[in-house]
């Protein structure tokens, strides 16, 4: 039988009750959270929680099959150079080292995981919608614990309870993620390029980056936070078919593709083909 990971405590300090907002605390063993009023939620056998209000249902998220895409493709490496950036722009955003850090749709924790390694001191909580990521993700870092909850909703986190908010390709509900942020601390968004997977664009009809990206995300954030560092992060993988099969298939194309149409495609690519991976990486701070 699995073990399931221990709860790191100072992951759930920084959770909230979403029906109160009063803290959390493990109870029964660390079977269940617990506020001071008495809400309860179990945990899954898998070691993550959900958290949402009676009757509140999360957006969905990642089906089973887009999640093991995700592993295998994350896994292999290919995003190695996301992870190495965000990790320098977490820990490069100025003041006292990051102790708290939440990661808004998540998915599996694999980046949140790779920053982790780099902040000792740090832990971790990754929220998502989707249980099958998080069941993943709860097991992602010994630092880090996974939550089920909607992050259009109240973030079922503490006012001014983490140090960096971590969105990697993911949506951002600003006035929620000013609020959870502390005085000093930072948000860091990583958003594809307009020349990110280009490559595979036109032979696999995917769906192409919003030319107006930049402008909705500023507009998504301000006046709650305001952009205070950008940077660029390029690489070239060198892919077969089978990791463009992963790529595809971990992402919103998989939405729009039937496998039919996806084999189909793939048809008609080499054996190896180079892609580009482009992102920007924007921090943000609370306005003062």
């Amino acid at each position: 039988m699995t073990t399931r990971p221990e709860l790191p405590d100072t992951a759930v300090a920084v959770l909230a009750c979403p029906v109160c907002a009063g803290p959390l605390a493990p109870a029964d063993g660390g079977d269940v959270l617990r506020c001071p009023v008495g809400h309860s939620f179990d945990r899954a056998r898998q070691g993550h929680v959900t958290l949402l209000p009676p009757g509140h249902r999360a957006p969905s998220g990642d089906s089973a099959e887009m999640v093991a895409d995700r592993v295998s493709f994350l896994a292999a490496g290919h995003y190695a150079g996301v992870s190495a950036a965000l990790g320098d722009a977490v820990l490069e955003a100025g003041g006292a080292a990051p102790e708290r850090l939440l990661d808004l749709g998540g998915g599996t924790g694999h980046h949140l995981a790779a920053v982790l390694e780099r902040a000792p001191g740090a832990t971790g909580v990754v929220l998502d919608s989707s249980p099958y990521a998080a069941r993943r993700a709860a097991r992602a870092h010994p630092r880090a614990m996974a939550v089920v909850a909607d992050t259009w909703a109240r973030l079922p986190v503490r006012d001014g309870a983490v140090d960096r908010v971590l969105v990697v390709f993911a949506p951002r509900n600003g006035p929620e993620i000013a609020r959870v942020l502390r005085p000093e601390g930072r948000l860091v968004v990583v958003t594809p390029a307009d020349d990110h997977l280009t490559e595979l664009v036109g032979p696999l009809g995917l769906l192409r980056v919003d030319p107006d990206k930049t402008a909705r995300l500023a507009g998504s954030l301000e006046p709650h936070l305001v952009p205070v560092a950008s940077t660029d992060r390029r690489d070239v993988l060198r892919l077969d078919r089978a990791a463009v099969s992963t790529l595809v298939g971990m992402g919103p194309h998989a939405r729009h593709l039937s496998a039919g149409e996806r084999a189909a495609r793939l048809g008609v690519l080499p054996e190896r083909v180079e892609v580009t991976a482009a992102v920007r990486l924007t921090t943000y701070r609370r306005p003062r």
